[in-house]
């Protein structure tokens, strides 16, 4: 396992930090996208927010090992803050992946060249969710809604997360269980285990609870979101594909996903990960007591629709939701539970993607964003 530096401990830093309820937002085109990052970062104070000389995880979104765009962290993202953080004088900086029961995190990391960015960064990488991480038990300093109750107070984290830094690097999109995903949802594949499908029937109260652990371990959180590319309808893996060209971030992860959500067209206090955050005072979630830094986004409503499903989402609500709620524990979480991953993957990787995904991809790959994505090779 990896070492970890020096801490110095920043106490109730989002408690009392300036720059909650504040969130940077910057258009941008691909040809200054770097440069776009680095202005974004800077308006939007990120190093107070962070402690300088402990260890920074940048937390890399992977929703699908495949290339889809708006799916995953974009290589940009990833280039662009990683360079600011590295120029700013963060050195012990890490790349941190996790795989889940149906994405393989290795295969991601590739395909979507998150590899091919560390590599020339010199950033070392970890997934959080394989050896030699060690997971430890943990018991949250402050009531939680749900997660003692789903792991029976035997909850864990992994070890190599506490006194460090956090950036999440989400991208704008939506989500058939959460009706969008961007911060918040960024936390539940490094915080849980492979097991965190256990609490997809209260993702939400799980979210806000993954929130409040992460501001009792972390010296600094802080969020960059990537909206080059965007994604509409059953998100994360079977989207429309859109390039707004936007970019955000935040040290307040609620605040961040209320603007996002507002640009998307939702009402981001019927969400309820972001209303029971802002109820319990984790973040800002009202837009109208949020301050945007950066570029006027007043007039913004890309109109997405956030309540369409797929045949696989459809088929695991009838368990988390649905007749088949009795039966949630043996179909997920007993010796028959791979049945449900097999569909999954059968569905998304053997008739969703080459039937009706690829021809997304191929007309994203002849805009701007996709002609930046083939410039990066290997």
């Amino acid at each position: 396992m990896l070492k970890n530096s020096k801490i110095i401990s920043k106490p109730d830093i989002h408690q009392a930090s300036p720059t909650m309820g504040k969130v940077a937002v910057v258009k941008t085109e691909p040809e200054n996208v770097i440069e776009d990052y680095e202005k974004l970062l800077e308006i939007s104070n990120y190093n107070e927010a962070l402690v300088e000389n402990n260890r920074s995880l940048l937390k890399v979104n992977i929703s699908w090992q495949h290339y889809y765009p708006a799916c995953s962290t974009a290589p940009w993202q990833l280039e662009g803050v990683g360079k600011k953080l590295i120029k700013d004088g963060y050195k012990d900086l890490l790349a941190a992946h996790n795989g889940t029961v149906v994405v393989d995190p290795e295969e991601g990391r590739y395909n979507n060249k998150h590899k091919l960015i560390e590599d020339k960064l010199g950033l070392k990488h970890v997934v959080l969710d394989q050896p030699p991480i060690k997971w430890i038990k943990y018991k949250p300093k402050n009531e939680l809604l749900v997660l003692d109750k789903v792991y029976e107070d035997e909850l864990q984290i992994p070890e190599i997360l506490l006194d460090t830094n956090i950036i999440h690097l989400p991208t704008v999109k939506t989500h058939v269980f959460t009706t969008m995903t961007g911060a918040l949802k960024n936390a539940f594949g490094g915080l849980l285990h492979r097991n965190r499908h256990w609490t997809h029937s209260v993702i939400h109260e799980t979210l806000v609870d993954l929130l409040q652990i992460q501001k009792e371990i972390h010296s600094g959180i802080f969020a960059v979101m990537d909206g080059t590319f965007a994604g509409d309808g059953p998100g994360p893996r079977a989207m429309r594909i859109h390039t707004p060209g936007i970019i955000l971030a935040s040290a307040d992860q609620v605040a961040i996903d209320s603007i996002a959500a507002k640009l998307m067209g939702l009402n981001p206090m019927e969400i309820p990960m972001i209303r029971l955050s802002h109820e319990k005072g984790l973040g800002v979630g009202d837009p109208k007591d949020i301050e945007i830094l950066g570029d006027d986004i007043s007039k913004i409503n890309w109109n997405f629709k956030s309540n369409e499903n797929t045949l696989a989402s459809r088929g695991q609500k009838l368990i988390y939701h649905g007749p088949l709620k009795p039966i949630e524990k043996i179909l997920l979480r007993s010796f028959i539970a791979p049945w449900a991953f097999l569909a999954s993957n059968i569905y998304h990787n053997k008739f969703w993607l080459p039937f009706i995904g690829r021809r997304r991809i191929k007309s994203a790959m002849k805009t701007s964003w996709g002609k930046l994505f083939n410039s990066y090779k290997y």
